[in-house]
């Protein structure tokens, strides 16, 4: 598909990958701020008392709101960035990230629930829009090397849900909740401001596979093995980063302070794991680096959900975000040249299925925590971590499997 370039034209074709690459580059922050949209809610929910009483249908309906507006808002990209441009668009997302913050804000006092849980969808929405439009601008980027650059843009992510927690940690104790979202809604105020006054962005529309191709998918053992594994693994990632704070204060009797806190650490676990398994990429096989990182995922969900101290609370939550960071990743490079069209930031084929089913997770914990107690949250993830691991092995035999009859 041809390139589109935002602004002035450029001339010649050897300018076009030069402008797109430079324009991804500039964009790749854009993951920074759905980082601090996509993570707001599990470090919030303390704020707003959910950690004093067992409300946790309302809790999981929250999580459910922020997720049909991420889906609705990626729909809503699709459809708006060759009308209106990315610098357009990603302007238009991160203002409205900010008045959902701030309607958050205003709804933190005596508000019924329903009223944040449009707020919430708003978000939801815009942070989709920002995290679609940005994957729309370093698509060359991810076709010339797809596992660095979901490690590096993973990295931003990560940092921007570590700011996050971060900063409601260290605000929880010092300023009302409405001060706390209004001090989030300025980051994506200053997006707003950066996009609105930044050059142009280049960028090559995704295309999507047609209806036929994406129903053939389902004859396929190794996409329905992939799709599975993308449920699985993003179900757990958001299963911990949604509810461990409220599992921490209500099960360890931590402060919620500390609780958040916790959250963090975990936000850097996953970080730090980014960091670790791009340098360690060329060095280690890849194989063996996503078994280890699965079983230390699994081994740090069963201590965490067992664990009555602090310490083996801090060590588990290490093991799982480690673990989980470089599990998609290196899986998305094991199958990519087996599914061209598959693009981690586009909902399409049949692999929206896993991705949306892996978001609507923490929402059905909700129902979980209500009939079980919030105890048994932890244990999920730790579930879906022997499904990633089964997974994990299947594929690969597919794949040798597939090799094999090919050859």
């Amino acid at each position: 598909m041809p390139a589109t370039t935002e602004g002035t034209p450029v001339s010649g074709t050897a300018r076009q990958p030069t402008l797109q690459a430079a324009s991804g580059r500039r964009a790749l922050g854009g993951f920074f701020l759905s980082g601090v949209l996509f993570s707001f809610l599990g470090a919030i929910l303390p704020a707003w008392g959910y950690h004093l009483h067992s409300d946790y249908t309302t809790v999981g309906l929250y999580f459910l709101f922020l997720t049909f507006g991420i889906y609705a808002g990626a729909q809503v990209c699709h459809w708006l960035v060759t009308r209106t441009g990315l610098r357009l668009l990603l302007t238009l997302a991160s203002g409205l990230a900010c008045a959902g913050l701030l309607a958050l804000a205003y709804l933190s006092g005596p508000h019924p629930p329903s009223q944040r849980m449009f707020a919430l969808f708003l978000v939801g929405g815009a942070g989709a829009m920002v995290n679609t439009a940005v994957f729309h601008a370093i698509t060359p980027l991810y076709q010339h090397d797809p596992a660095a650059t979901i490690n590096l843009s993973g990295g931003l992510f990560g940092l921007g849900c570590l700011t996050t927690a971060l900063l409601t940690a260290g605000a929880f104790n010092f300023y009302t909740v409405p001060s706390m979202m209004i001090l989030l809604a300025v980051i994506p105020f200053y997006f707003t401001i950066g996009f609105a006054v930044g050059g142009p962005f280049g960028y090559t529309p995704h295309s999507f596979p047609p209806f036929h191709k994406a129903m053939a998918d389902f004859r396929s053992p190794g996409a329905i093995l992939f799709t599975l594994l993308l449920f699985f693994q993003f179900g757990n990632e958001w299963a911990i980063a949604g509810w461990l704070p409220l599992f921490l204060i209500q099960q360890l009797g931590m402060s919620p302070a500390n609780g958040i806190l916790l959250l963090a650490v975990y936000w850097t676990a996953l970080l730090a794991g980014r960091i670790v398994a791009q340098a360690m990429l060329p060095r280690v096989r890849h194989s063996r680096m996503l078994l280890g990182s699965v079983l230390a995922a699994l081994f740090g969900c069963v201590l965490l959900s067992m664990t009555a101290m602090m310490g083996g609370a801090i060590a588990g939550i290490i093991l799982i975000g480690g673990g989980f960071a470089s599990i998609y990743p290196l899986t998305v490079e094991s199958i990519a040249h087996r599914f061209p069209y598959y693009h981690p930031g586009f909902f399409g084929g049949i692999f929206s299925l896993g991705l949306i089913g892996g978001l609507l997770t923490p929402g059905l914990l909700g129902l979980v925590a209500k009939e079980w107690g919030v105890g048994t949250v932890m244990l999920v993830p730790a579930l879906g971590s022997i499904m990633v691991c089964v997974l994990v092995l299947l594929i690969w035999l597919e794949t040798r499997l597939t090799r094999a009859a090919s050859a």
